[in-house]
């Protein structure tokens, strides 16, 4: 996937100026920055839900404008920040709309096996019968992604997937992703406000400010005190622990 020169304005306010990059396949990329550093618009114009006023946008060669809907979504996902879900829905219900783009809502039986296969992948099999409402946070986010899993595309984006989930629950979602990008061969770009999180987790990450990207490499790379400092504006030290750099904040 790859950005050039992505504009977005809102209400004649600069969201995004200038971007480009590109987004190594099968790779866990991490956007990491401010809170109003245009991550999540980002995010949402590359899955084209949001319309950019300029630059081009290419998956594998192909502007996006010339991918049909259908085309898109068996190639790409994203998971939003915020899901509303008013229907009662079992745990394999939930899942089964990642069959959409394939089925049209008609699940087949090479619908059904990748559902019971992702299910079982995702260790979700025993929980299949229960109703969404009735799961924990990170039970319920991990059916989120068996979803998402399910819709089976080469793009995974997800926009600040860890919220609401306590640090065992972060952990164990981190751990899953890292697993789809080492095990499927998935490119994931992750919206993550942890950095230490992205630290362990990530392979590249892409920091933005005041809607420019403020730098971007290999998570080694990245992961400076000088540019951590500069990027949140805070005093930070790092800490090497078992290989990993770990934020300090002053």
């Amino acid at each position: 996937m790859k950005l050039e020169n992505i504009d977005k304005s809102i209400q004649k306010q600069d969201i995004l100026q200038g971007i480009s990059l590109e987004v190594s396949p099968q790779k866990l990329t991490a956007f990491i920055g401010p809170n109003g550093a245009g991550k999540s618009t980002l995010l949402s114009i590359m899955s084209r839900l949001t319309k950019k006023d300029q630059g081009i946008l290419s998956i594998k060669g192909r502007e996006i404008e010339s991918w049909n809907s259908q085309e898109l979504a068996q190639e790409l996902t994203i998971l939003k920040q915020k899901i509303n879900y008013q229907a009662k829905l079992t745990v394999e219900e939930l899942v089964s709309f990642g069959r959409f783009p394939y089925s049209r809502g008609r699940l087949r039986p090479e619908d059904w096996e990748k559902i019971r296969e992702t299910m079982d992948y995702l260790e979700l099999t025993n929980l299949k019968d229960r109703y969404i409402d009735s799961l924990s946070g990170g039970q319920l986010q991990r059916v989120f992604i068996a979803m998402v899993l399910a819709q089976d595309t080469d793009f995974i984006l997800l926009d600040e997937p860890l919220n609401n989930l306590d640090i065992k629950q972060s952990v164990s979602m981190m751990q899953i992703l890292k697993r789809l990008v080492e095990e499927l061969g998935k490119t994931i770009i992750i919206v993550l406000h942890d950095i230490n999180m992205a630290s362990q987790y990530a392979d590249e990450i892409v920091a933005f400010k005041d809607g420019q990207v403020f730098c971007k490499g290999t998570t080694n790379q990245i992961m400076q005190a000088d540019l951590l400092s500069q990027l949140y504006e805070i005093p930070i030290t790092l800490a090497d622990i078992n290989g990993k750099k770990i934020c300090i904040y002053s």
